[in-house]
């Protein structure tokens, strides 16, 4: 039952803005594809149908991921545009994304609500951030959401050599949530406060989308980067395991063509959009036997810390993060994850590609710049 620990959802200022938000862009995703694109879509029905049997919250049983290429600062929004509007004016229903610590949030406290609102949780990169990677708490809130929830309880930062020591702990209850007064935020580097979504009842078994390959990849032949084992941590630690569908979309590279001229900030229109939605994995086959093998080593380590230092969902002592065993199945998890996103690509005419795609190794002959036109041809945008 809901309580002032176990809220059951934000407060109506909150929601009110989020729902404001979303409609917005969805109707603006929607206006685009449908008025200024030659819009081409496969897939969509079964989707919809996976997505009303979510509706009631309260019915859910298990989290949702979304996976897909990532081709444009604007694959989301418009690869949901196709959605029936009603899914834009209940963010409960909505997808949660992963948005860029240093561009979606460092900027001003509008564009940071905009973007809180617009149900993206702030993520810091390596590459710009020592709060970056695969551990960090923005993680940790996407297994939450993805699981049975609620999670009202912060949890404890732990300083790196790498990372400065912040003035404020995870634990400390003066992360007070501003539209609530119960402790409903996380920070992500020990300075900045977030909303926490993972704390409230109607957020328990949400829908997640993540763009693995980490950056905008723009090549002829629509090869994608290697994915990054954010998604394998989702996968493996998340319970129940979530529904995961893979996505594939062509045509975002033309609507948003990195070596587009001015005006920059605007789409481009008339171009041919294709949207693939795959069907639902059969998760139990696909990812079974990696979540027993993750299961086992999760309890091994349990064990030996002993029950009074048992780790809450989503945190991980170094053994976990870091042993051979936990790398190799993240490794694994992953590249079945890109093979799905691959099927579809071959389903849509594309030839299958060279193995080596797949691999960070081959990504050393981009060359040394962080983005624009690499060594090999591709482009790359860093967001």
């Amino acid at each position: 039952m809901p309580d002032e620990d176990h809220p059951e959802r934000p407060s109506v200022l909150w929601r009110g803005a989020s729902t404001l938000t979303t409609t917005v862009v969805g109707a603006f995703a929607r206006t685009f594809l449908f008025t200024f694109c030659k819009l081409e879509i496969h897939g969509l029905e079964a989707f919809i149908d996976l997505l009303e049997s979510r509706w009631d919250v309260n019915g859910r049983q298990r989290g949702l991921i979304t996976v897909s290429n990532h081709l444009s600062v604007l694959d989301d929004p418009l690869i949901w545009g196709p959605l029936p509007f009603k899914f834009f004016r209940s963010p409960d229903n909505l997808r949660w994304s992963m948005g860029s610590y240093d561009i979606c949030f460092n900027q001003t406290k509008i564009e940071s609500a905009f973007f809180t609102f617009g149900q993206l949780l702030p993520t810091h990169r390596s590459r710009h951030s020592p709060f970056g990677g695969l551990f960090q708490p923005t993680v940790t809130q996407a297994i939450r959401l993805l699981s049975e929830g609620p999670f009202p309880k912060p949890y404890n930062y732990h300083a790196t050599p790498e990372s400065p020591v912040p003035r404020k702990s995870f634990s400390k209850p003066d992360l007070a949530d501003p539209f609530s007064s119960g402790n409903l935020t996380y920070t992500t580097n020990g300075y900045d406060v977030f909303p926490a979504p993972s704390a409230y009842l109607n957020r328990r078994h949400a829908w997640v989308h993540i763009f693995p390959e980490g950056k905008v990849h723009q090549m002829p032949d629509l090869n994608m980067r290697y994915f990054k084992w954010g998604i394998a941590r989702l996968i493996l630690e998340s319970e129940p395991c979530p529904d995961v569908v893979p996505l594939w979309f062509e045509g975002m590279e033309q609507v948003m063509d990195e070596e587009r001229g001015s005006p920059r900030f605007l789409p481009r229109i008339g171009k041919r959009v294709s949207i693939t939605y795959g069907d639902a994995l059969d998760v139990d086959k696909v990812f079974g036997d990696l979540r027993e093998r993750w299961k086992r080593l999760y309890n091994k380590e349990i064990k030996r810390l002993g029950e009074s230092r048992k780790l809450d969902m989503g945190v991980l002592n170094d053994e976990l993060k870091y042993g051979k065993e936990a790398v190799d199945l993240r490794t694994e998890c992953t590249m079945r994850v890109r093979k799905e996103v691959l099927k579809l690509r071959i389903a849509r005419g594309r030839s299958d590609e060279d193995p080596k795609w797949s691999l960070v190794e081959t990504y050393a002959l981009e060359g040394k710049k962080e983005e624009g036109k690499m060594d090999d041809g591709s482009i790359v945008k860093d967001m």
